[in-house]
């Protein structure tokens, strides 16, 4: 079955470059193009896509914050950011708001695999951006511990975190806990639902602001 796209970029050249791209693979079809923050606020109503992949830089209403709002109507929102620029308060505010990815579109060679990774639930970042994320989480960090006891988290589900924060999957967690990976991923769910947060990128931010 075919997975729906909606396509935002504010240069037309780019977007049929990248259409053509994205087309040419039978996995997905492009069910919407636009060019501005607004626009893709006003398709993702309409067309309920499985992925939106858009720009931030653009005129008007940027990428960023049209993100915003899709994922405060929609939470469970499927974003993948493609830009030319990595600009660390881009990377930053993207992580916050809890999108799937980040790529430049200098890795569009590797699109349809970040979109199909997006798409499965898993988060997606290009090497610069990887190669970045550590030192911006630690300039994010806060001296201020979280009270994790007066959330409800246990000492088992403080540990799932911990593993997160370091950037292990949930197989390696699962080894070094003695768990099965179901378990972690129920874990999860619930770590999730406590801190009112969205999926295991923002679990990892929040741990490295609040160690």
């Amino acid at each position: 079955m075919q997975k729906s796209i909606l396509l935002i970029d504010d240069d037309e050249l780019i977007t049929m470059s990248l259409e053509m791209i994205i087309s040419s693979k039978e996995e997905f079809k492009i069910v919407g193009k636009g060019h501005s923050g607004l626009e893709a606020i006003e398709l993702y109503d309409k067309l309920q896509p499985d992925l939106l992949l858009m720009d931030i830089r653009m005129e008007g209403m940027n990428g960023l914050e049209a993100a915003r709002a899709i994922l405060a109507k929609y939470p469970e929102a499927t974003i993948l950011f493609l830009t030319t620029f990595s600009d660390d308060e881009y990377i930053i505010e993207a992580l916050k708001l809890g999108v799937k990815g980040y790529l430049l579109k200098q890795d569009y060679k590797a699109l349809d695999t970040a979109l199909t990774a997006a798409i499965n639930g898993q988060s997606v970042f290009g090497g610069t951006i990887i190669n970045k994320l550590p030192r911006l989480m630690n300039s994010e960090a806060k001296t201020a511990n979280f009270d994790y006891a007066a959330a409800g988290i246990t000492d088992k589900e403080f540990a799932v975190i911990q593993l997160v924060g370091d950037g292990y999957s949930n197989k390696e967690i699962a080894n070094k806990l003695f768990l099965s990976e179901g378990t972690v991923r129920n874990y999860l769910s619930t770590i999730l639902e406590k801190l009112e947060l969205r999926d295991r990128t923002q679990l990892a931010i929040f741990y490295l602001k609040n160690i």
